[in-house]
């Protein structure tokens, strides 16, 4: 089978978020004549292709699930583009995985190559298999580098913003609509705050040479009790992405000190950013093999899960960032090969 073949096989075989068994089973059936049941960890509905034998680790990682479809359930091939749900995220970066494993001068070369095949990662963080996968097999963390083949346009993206979710709230005090001088309306209150929110630009910081970008956003409200009720409370979500030069306490020092004029603020969820790896030589040895421009990610991806086990990880993969969870999801068939060589000839050098 070629790749394309591949990718358009994983298509058809459904793996929305929770419902990935029959796709975890399908590349579990598809790998054992090669790795055998020794060869095949699985947990839950994750699995864990290859052991270690000795040689230096590494290990490639993808994610089972997409989103739910939006009539592109099948896969098809046209105009030179796969197309169909998960074609770019990340069905295209499993068929490379897939690719690879089955390769026999991958098999026989200098690297332990293991692959991760892991569940939920489109849901909710909390539930993302993962972590399961991490701590029910420890040796992965004695991986000397990690590529999560995410999709990147084919670019090498290093590093990975981190993420804090917040809500913002502004009091007033309720009255009757007809008599508002006796209460104090919470909307109105977020009102200038708000417009200082609008016009807030993103703001760029530079680390060893890539560019992040810092930005606030404001993505959920909630107001009001009654058509005829002033308004006595105003909820927001506020969404800070920060670059991975801050600590945790210093974003949220952030966030608190950008949202000064409201009552109060609560922090609901946060996410550690991943650092630039620096002087592995692995990475250095992926830059020159695969000629692909460096850029630092502009958004959360797992290799912030990685990093935080010690594991140095970057996102590669042929998938394109702007046909994610679309209506018309597609990928390049031509960027399917791209991937795959660059990365087979990273595993064998």
């Amino acid at each position: 089978m070629t790749l394309v073949d591949d990718l358009v096989w994983l298509i058809d075989t459904p793996s929305v978020t929770g419902e990935e068994e029959a796709l975890c089973n399908a590349v579990a059936r598809r790998l054992s004549p090669r790795f055998g049941a020794d060869g095949i960890a699985r947990v839950g509905n994750s699995l864990v292709v290859g052991r270690p034998t000795g040689k230096p680790q590494i290990t490639l990682y993808g994610h089972l699930d997409t989103v739910p479809p939006q009539g592109n359930q099948r896969g098809t091939v046209e105009g030179g583009r796969v197309r169909g749900l998960g074609a770019s995220d990340m069905k295209s970066g499993l068929a490379v995985m897939l690719g690879l494993l089955e390769d026999d001068a991958v098999a026989a070369g200098p690297y332990d190559v293991i692959a991760v095949f892991y569940d939920k990662e489109e849901g909710p963080s909390h539930d993302n298999g993962l972590e399961d996968v991490l701590d029910a097999v420890p040796w992965l963390a004695d991986a000397e580098f990690a590529v999560v083949l995410e999709p990147t346009d084919l670019q090498l993206e290093l590093g990975c913003q981190g993420a804090l979710n917040a809500t913002v709230t502004f009091l007033g005090k309720a009255a009757h609509s007809a008599r508002p001088w006796l209460g104090e309306n919470a909307v109105s209150r977020a009102v200038p705050w708000l417009a200082e929110m609008a016009a807030r630009r993103p703001e760029e910081v530079d680390l060893d040479g890539l560019r992040f970008l810092e930005t606030f956003n404001v993505t959920m409200a909630a107001a009001g009790v009654a058509r005829n009720v002033i308004p006595p409370r105003m909820d927001l979500n506020v969404n800070y992405r920060f670059p991975p030069d801050r600590t945790m306490a210093q974003a949220e020092a952030r966030l608190r000190e950008v949202c000064a004029a409201a009552d109060a603020v609560e922090i609901v969820d946060r996410a550690q950013p991943a650092p630039i790896p620096q002087g592995n030589p692995h990475l250095d040895r992926l830059v020159a093999v695969s000629g692909a421009r460096r850029n630092g990610k502009q958004a959360w991806t797992d290799v912030a899960r990685l990093s935080a086990r010690g594991i140095a990880a970057v996102n590669y993969g042929p998938g394109e960032t702007a046909q994610a969870h679309t209506e018309g999801e597609s990928v390049d068939a031509v960027s399917l090969g791209v991937a795959f060589e660059a990365l087979r000839r990273f595993l064998t050098s």
